[in-house]
């Protein structure tokens, strides 16, 4: 908080904030009558929306006492905003105002008598916030005289001879130095010993935390060619410091990062290798260039397409990309966009290639930064002279710890993308000595470009669709289906090294329906053509600095607020999906990732003529979108570089990354999966067959789609085989070590193969073989024995079925208990294996809860695999299994039973018997010594007993000294569970989150209590369509919950057997908490999981309804129009709000009743004492005798 002094002398402290949307009415009563004739007419809501950089003061009240926006076009219409600059440059002479260095004011207003001081720091923070800022401008009209306040901030800039705007309008100019000079750095001396000291200590722990140690002293006395210090002084003070060397160990930094962008760091040299050679022949439909990217592609995470090129400064060779979304045209033009997954691990196994430098190395580094914090952000001051001291080397290098926050200087650096497997323990970045160059000019692209752009693109792979549509910008300005297409260039010292291509974005209505835009723009304050499509981005790396300045040019020269990049799935044929088509240390940096909307799906026959217009509720393929705008482009986030490592692709570890992903203000650059098979949802719907599994309706295709989580996290494909406490990092597959920070366990449980007992199938199943039961399976697994855990497995399933046993005569058995086995058997159906071949083996029961948890479906269910011809045969255990002529394939399975023994041929064995902790998962926990009691034990706040390792889900359960064993995670909802485990960690990352209260405690006060609802669904035996939603609780059997005296209240509409069947089960405070649908018609999912928590009142009187008999068909009732409104995704902010004008009606009516009750209590007691003193005065009358 600073120091400002008033009009009146009074000081007081103030605090700069960003402003809020919050502080429009405080805003506006800051207005004085002098506002609108030197700022003009200003809608404070629209210009918040639309200004780069917006700034609120506020007293030691938080009061509101002054408020600044800047823009970067001028503040009254004198000249269109793309051509303010050749305009300032006619008309005024001796100024080197560039859109880079420049921003103008478009309104400050303040408390009076608080102007002085309050523009003051509001310019000088200004200055603070955005080191390249030079010059605020400002334009009054000439009969205005500009507030007192503000006249000892801005100086007259006189106009040029014979210019006509002076008079009309004067320009005001604010230089940097006015405010926050510029800093002179010199060569250190031992004389400034005392003066660092002053810094030195103060921060001293960080520093040791950050650089490790050094003295002060050694460094500045021990200098020569290699090692170099350096000061920066203020009025002859020194107030930084900063240690510089030549030496550089350039071979480690090759192993550990991706260096392919800077050319290694080295200098270039005859003998380097950076590709893989080209084969003699390429495969017909197969684009050349394509597959040489694709091979080239950094083994790392493949986020930054880099290409080589023979100058790693300003020449043409090297640029990373982003591109997505071609411009509508020919199919030809499509080829080069197939790229494929990046799977780290597996690009890195066989043939990985990886540059060959030669050359000598071209790189000096940071060893030490230590500055005053009031001059922090101009510690980009210092490496002007670094390079002029190592005149030989074009790159400088810092090494940072993964936990530091980046500091301000770190903003100007690019980071180098750090290997999976890499183990150095700290972050890269690099600067190249052109990027300090400030001759940076973004302009419309014309004719003449096209072979700079062709040059600058050529070793892309998308190279020759972005030069097309740079030509088609240049040749007709649209697309072939006239679409508006604007190109623009990036050049510096008159070379290209830069070039953009966006369109207008047509379906913004349809993209505002479908995304929460909202969450980061007003839409009422944006026109239709405002909203741009960013097709095309590239940005040779060296200028990885100016990134946000050429999105903000990009905005201004077409007149655009918002741009949007889509990125689509990997499984989309024509568009370009893979992470390695884009550099998230690009542009993808500088936009938000934008929540997906919760979608209602509209029975449009029942809506007729209400129904949503076909432009919005139109199928189109699904996609993330990113966004950024005029008020986002200049706010830096806080990049987070710890190693966040996810062991698991369940609901809870996609919840986790989902969290970590679209939290505002964060951007975390290590997060890791390591998973059995990768990321969820890479294969395209159309091809998937009928689930095996049960749905529980996390997470969906469309889902993984809106997320592109292989955008923001590295993907290693493998098992967790081991974990090294000591050294953090965890062992795959048994080769590869991947470090980690934080870990993060959420594998759940898996199907695992069970054993055979052995026992003798002539004798029954007996109390000794129960015992011992089940167990898992050591052996070799047989190619026709299935455990099916996830889409993947499902899909090989499916594949082996189709071309070995569909055309075939052999049994299927499904062995288990679970409600996977019905699934299972449906699918089996559906894919063309007669019923008669399916046996459906169940062994006994472990607990007294069926599966179904609902005996009427069950036994409408039962029904339909009779009538399909499915054997069922219950109590089985199995016995022995039997190998033919083929060793690796089952051909009978025996079980026993109480009565007869059962003896099966068997061509597929999908076994459902035996869930637990994988065994190699359980085996690495067990070796680490995590505490491990059946699962893995953790505390209320998700903790083991590690503090590096978290863990959530079914793999968990909490410890025993909670006396709750029988509540785990499995009783709660997976991506509930996910969202609170990224919430706990949040703190440890946000330097701005507010203190998180405990986790939701239960009843005991020990556990946590979620409140989300468990979901189950699928298609069953005789295609029902199967929903079951229920609040978290521990198991219990239907008829159970029914005879408690507090069950509440269900409504039961349809029969089982009929394919109507719908349950609707209420509290006894009348909330639904339970939902079971069986039907023979596909219903709408999403729609009815909004009902769970919902009270009766809200469904249109419910009960009321019920107990009138108007309620015939709860499916038919949940059509109706009025039910819209509880499907759509902000109706719990409706309720919130109701709720919140509800309260306040009431207190105020509370306080009205107060003040009444007052006033009559006064009355009366004023009646009183009136009456007493009218008594005294008055002498008694005499009554008569």
């Amino acid at each position: 908080m600073d120091t400002i002094t008033s009009s009146r002398r009074n000081t007081g402290g103030v605090s700069v904030r960003r402003t809020e949307s919050h502080d429009v009415l405080d805003i506006i009563t800051l207005f004085s009558t002098g506002t609108e004739g030197v700022f003009g007419r200003v809608d404070v809501m629209f210009l918040l929306e639309k200004s780069n950089l917006a700034l609120t003061l506020c007293n030691e009240k938080n009061e509101v006492v002054a408020h600044a926006a800047f823009l970067d076009y001028p503040n009254w219409n004198i000249t269109d905003q793309a051509n303010w600059e050749p305009f300032l440059h006619k008309n005024y002479t001796n100024h080197k105002c560039t859109p880079v260095n420049t921003l103008f004011m478009h309104l400050f207003v303040a408390k009076e008598g608080h102007a002085a001081g309050c523009s003051r720091e509001a310019v000088r923070r200004a200055f603070i916030l955005l080191p390249e800022l030079q010059f605020i401008l400002l334009f009054i009209p000439a009969e205005e005289n500009l507030e007192p306040g503000l006249r000892g901030v801005f100086a007259v800039m006189p106009p040029a001879v014979g210019s006509t705007v002076g008079k009309k309008f004067t320009l005001l100019v604010c230089p940097r130095h006015r405010c926050h000079p510029r800093l002179h750095v010199r060569q250190a001396r031992l004389e400034d010993y005392d003066d660092l000291m002053l810094i030195w200590t103060p921060q001293s722990k960080t520093l040791k935390k950050t650089f490790g140690e050094h003295l002060l002293v050694d460094l500045m006395e021990h200098q020569d060619e290699e090692n170099k210090a350096a000061v920066c002084e203020v009025d002859g003070t020194a107030v930084g410091f900063m240690s510089l060397c030549s030496q550089v160990n350039v071979s480690l930094f090759q192993e550990c990062f991706d260096l392919g962008p800077f050319h290694g760091l080295c200098k270039q040299h005859a003998e380097d290798v950076l590709q893989v050679p080209r084969k003699p022949s390429v495969p017909e439909g197969e684009d050349e260039s394509n597959q040489t990217s694709q091979k080239a592609v950094p083994v790392s995470r493949g986020d930054s397409e880099r290409v080589p090129g023979p100058d790693a400064a300003v020449q043409e060779g090297e640029a990373t990309t982003v591109s997505q979304t071609e411009l509508p045209s020919d199919d030809g033009s499509t080829r080069d966009a197939k790229a494929s997954e990046t799977r780290p691990f597996e690009t890195e196994e066989e043939g990985a290639f990886r540059p060959v430098y030669r050359g000598a190395s071209n790189a000096f580094c940071i060893r030490l930064l230590c500055i005053d914090e009031a001059y922090e952000t101009r510690s980009l001051d210092f490496l002007h002279y670094a390079f002029e001291v190592f005149p030989d080397r074009d790159f400088c290098v810092i090494l940072v710890p993964h936990h530091v926050l980046e500091f301000p200087l770190l903003q100007s650096f690019a980071r180098a993308v750090p290997f999976c497997t890499s183990s150095l323990g700290r972050e890269l970045f690099v600067l190249h000595r052109a990027g300090l160059l400030t001759s940076f000019n973004v302009r419309r692209a014309t004719t003449n470009d096209l072979l700079g752009v062709k040059t600058l693109v050529e070793t892309l792979s998308l190279s020759e669709r972005i030069w097309n549509d740079c030509k088609i910008f240049t040749q007709a300005r649209r697309d072939p289906d006239g679409m508006p297409v604007q190109a623009f260039v990036a050049e510096v010292l008159d070379q290209i090294v830069g070039v953009s291509v966006i369109r207008d974005e047509m379906d913004i209505e349809y993209v505002r329906s479908r995304y929460n835009i909202e969450d980061f723009i007003n839409f009422n304050c944006h026109q239709q053509e405002e909203h741009g499509h960013l097709c095309h981005f590239v940005l040779n790396p060296v200028f990885h600095r100016y990134t946000k300045h050429f999105l903000k040019e990009i905005l201004r020269l077409a007149h655009k607020s918002a741009l949007y990049y889509p990125i689509y799935p990997q499984y989309v044929e024509g568009k370009l999906q893979s992470p390695c088509a884009h550099s998230l240390t690009s542009a993808l940096h500088y936009m938000a990732p934008v929540r997906p909307r919760r979608q209602i799906v509209y029975p449009l026959q029942e809506l007729g003529m209400n129904a949503p217009s076909e432009r919005l509720s139109k199928d189109q393929l699904s996609f993330s979108l990113n966004l950024t705008n005029r008020k986002l482009v200049l706010e830096p986030k806080v990049s987070i570089n710890t190693r966040i490592v996810v062991i698991g692709a369940s609901d809870v570890g996609i919840s986790f990354l989902e969290t970590l992903i679209f939290w505002p203000r964060l951007k975390f650059n290590n997060l890791t999966l390591i998973s059995v098979h990768g990321l969820p949802g890479k294969d395209p719907p159309g091809s998937k067959r009928r689930r095996f599994l049960i749905n529980s309706h996390c997470f969906n295709d469309e889902d993984y789609a809106q997320m592109s989580l292989c955008s923001w996290v590295n993907v290693v494909v493998g098992k967790m085989t081991g974990i090294n406490r000591a050294a953090k990092y965890v062992v795959v597959s048994e080769e590869k070590k991947v470090p980690y920070d934080y870990l993060v366990l959420c594998t759940g449980q898996n199907y695992q193969a069970l054993a055979p007992t052995g026992a003798d199938i002539k004798l029954p199943t007996d109390s000794q073989v129960m015992s011992e039961w089940p167990q898992r399976y050591t052996g070799k697994i047989p190619s026709n024995h299935f455990t099916l855990n996830d889409d993947q497995d499902c899909l090989w399933a499916a594949r082996w079925l189709q071309e070995n046993l569909v055309r075939s005569r052999g049994n299927v058995i499904v062995y288990g208990n679970t409600i996977d086995i019905y699934t299972t058997v449906e699918t089996l159906l559906s894919l063309g294996i007669d019923g008669s071949r399916i046996h459906l083996v169940q062994p006994p029961l472990s607990s007294a809860v069926p599966c179904l948890h609902n005996a009427e479906v069950e036994g409408a269910v039962r029904e339909a695999l009779a009538q399909a011809g499915v054997a069922l045969h219950g109590d089985s255990v199995l016995a022995q299994w039997g190998e033919g002529s083929d060793p690796e394939l089952i051909t009978w399975a025996a079980f026993t039973t109480a009565t007869t023994p059962l003896k099966l041929q068997c061509s597929a064995f999908f076994s459902f018997a035996y869930r637990a902790v994988d065994y190699e998962i359980f085996k690495a926990v067990n070796d680490a010594c995590l505490v491990f009691d059946g699962k893995l034990v953790i505390d209320a706040k998700f903790c083991t007993n590690d503090v590096s390792i978290r863990a959530a889900g079914p793999l968990t359960k909490f410890s025993r000294r909670y006396c709750k064993d029988e509540w785990t995670h499995s009783n709660f909802n997976s991506r509930e569970i996910g969202f609170e485990l990224a919430a706990s960690m949040l703190s440890l990352f946000d330097p701005t989150l507010q203190p998180r209260s405990e986790p939701p405690e239960g009843p005991d006060g020990l556990i946590p209590m979620y409140k989300g609802c468990k979901v189950k669904g699928g298609v069953l035996p005789g295609g029902y369509n199967y929903l079951h939603v229920s609040k978290p609780a521990v198991p219990a059997r239907l008829d159970t919950e029914l005879a408690q005296c507090d069950h509440g209240t269900e409504i039961i509409t349809g029969e089982a057997g009929q394919g109507n069947y719908f349950r609707m089960h209420f509290s006894k405070y009348r909330m639904v908490d339970g939902i079971t649908c069986f039907s023979k018609e596909p219903f709408p999912v999403s729609n009815y999981l909004c009902l769970y928590g919902q009270h009766e009142r809200l469904l249109n009187d419910l009960f009321y309804r019920w107990r009138a008999g108007q309620i015939t068909d709860l499916y038919s009732y949940f059509r109706e129009p009025w039910s819209m409104a509880i499907y759509h995704d902000q109706f719990i902010d409706l309720q919130k709000e109701l709720r919140q004008i509800l309260m306040s009606e009431q207190a105020a009516r509370q306080r009205g009743w107060a003040e009444l009750g007052w006033a009559e209590l006064g009355w009366a007691e004023l009646g009183t004492a009136a009456s007493t003193a009218w008594g005294a005065a008055t002498p008694p009358q005499n009554t008569p005798s």
